[in-house]
């Protein structure tokens, strides 16, 4: 195992991660500042009101983004698996 292939393998399972996360991330702390907006100016402080929004908002964006997301992990798997002889070497 190459030192090139390790950076390489860090930077690219880095890179997944990131990508694969950031839709759910993003429309998680979307959905966190409108509710937060709507806490602050109705005054209204409860903690259910805060959390099953952004439950359902997550289910949401994994079910529409799921399909996209297991490609781009089956994307990388297979870059992997196809740069594994050079691990052997």
């Amino acid at each position: 195992m190459t030192q090139e292939f390790v950076v390489w393998l860090g930077r690219q399972a880095m890179f997944t991660v990131l990508l694969v996360a950031s839709p759910v991330l993003a429309l998680g702390l979307l959905v966190g500042i409108m509710v937060s907006v709507l806490q602050a100016t109705t005054q209204i402080h409860e903690q259910t009101l805060s959390f099953i929004p952004k439950i359902v908002a997550i289910f949401l964006a994994i079910l529409l983004c799921g399909p996209w997301m297991m490609r781009v992990m089956l994307d990388f798997a297979t870059q992997l698996f196809e740069r594994l002889p050079e691990v052997v070497r």
